[in-house]
């Protein structure tokens, strides 16, 4: 029987299984919710994780992970020029979980010691995201701010993104309107 156990000890998924790999495999098949799993050194070579949900899973020392098959956002690593992302503020125009950073229209954002570890969800930077992604995660103060960036300004697209990466710097060029994102009744 092999267990795959949260980083608290849950266990997240479990069956009969000759090895991690394909616990793993069957999960993501089953499409277990493998957030926060505790998968560090593990051989995870072959393993097929697109589509899987790792967001906050400590994968430190975990070897075989293709990353480039665990999200889509490494398209941005290939795009010249200036490119859009999306950032989720508190309506103070901080971010929602560390704050400090006041992001304004018009402005320029930017944090020099930016986390660069792939393996880290989280991290010090400018922290951005996928459009559905700050759909996901909004709250009754929060607004969605539109930022511009290019390839050098990414510090970190961690492995198994499930849509948020890590800038160094970045300028706020627009706001979202709630509204048309049907994420506010008119």
């Amino acid at each position: 029987m092999i267990k795959i156990k949260s980083v608290g000890g849950d266990v997240l998924f479990a069956g009969d299984y000759v090895c991690l790999k394909d616990a793993v495999n069957a999960a993501v098949g089953a499409r277990a919710n493998l957030d926060g799993a505790y998968l560090a050194r593990a051989n995870l070579a072959g393993a097929y994780l697109a589509g899987a949900n790792l967001t906050g899973a400590y994968l430190t020392g975990a070897t075989g992970v293709n990353k480039y098959i665990t999200t889509p956002l490494f398209l941005y690593l290939d795009q010249p020029g200036d490119m859009v992302a999306y950032k989720l503020v508190k309506h103070n125009n901080e971010g929602p979980f560390q704050g400090g950073i006041k992001y304004k229209i018009g402005q320029e954002a930017d944090v020099g010691d930016a986390n660069t570890d792939e393996t880290a969800q989280c991290g010090a930077g400018i922290n951005v995201a996928t459009l559905d992604w700050c759909i996901r995660h909004l709250e009754d103060d929060y607004k969605i701010l539109v930022v511009s960036f290019r390839r050098e300004d990414i510090a970190c697209i961690p492995i198994a993104s499930d849509g948020k990466f890590r800038l160094r710097h970045c300028k706020v060029i627009g706001e979202k309107n709630l509204e048309e994102l049907g994420c506010v009744a008119k």
